[in-house]
């Protein structure tokens, strides 16, 4: 009962000192979109050194539609991955989780070409699943987390 009751008030010292690590909201930026208009989420929340990537799909920012190259979305993807990375001072290789939908899982092969490119360290864990039909028609679409190692 002694450990129980320890245990929970180091819990509760703890917690206000997470609630007080610095977040960051990366608003969702696409070339040509107005600055007001957009979806109701930020691209990714930063807090302390994690930054947690919302989903996005490999719409071309000039049509609005999806390549119909599978190669062409996995690029656009991985590009758009990059950027918000890039904004919040991360490369890919700060990535430890992704996971990938696809609206097709005979593209897996094809994406995994274009997605090993991106990266020059380790490979983050993920998860690649097929998930029918995506937004907008999207080919694929990407959410994951980043952590900034401390030096």
């Amino acid at each position: 009962m002694r450990f129980a009751s320890f245990a929970l008030f180091s819990l509760a010292l703890a917690l206000p000192a997470a609630a007080q690590a610095e977040t960051t909201h990366f608003p969702i930026v696409r070339p040509g979109a107005p600055t007001t208009a957009g979806p109701p989420f930020s691209a990714a929340v930063q807090v302390g050194d994690t930054l947690y990537i919302s989903g996005s799909t490999d719409t071309d920012p000039a049509t609005g539609k999806p390549p119909t190259d599978p190669r062409a979305g996995a690029k656009l993807l991985m590009d758009g991955l990059v950027r918000t990375l890039t904004r919040a001072g991360m490369t890919t290789d700060d990535l430890v989780w992704v996971q990938i939908f696809a609206s097709d899982l005979a593209n897996y092969a094809v994406f995994n070409e274009v997605y090993r490119t991106y990266f020059k360290g380790p490979l983050p864990a993920r998860a690649f699943i097929g998930a029918g039909s995506l937004l907008g028609g999207a080919n694929f679409e990407i959410m994951g987390i980043a952590a900034k190692e401390k030096k």
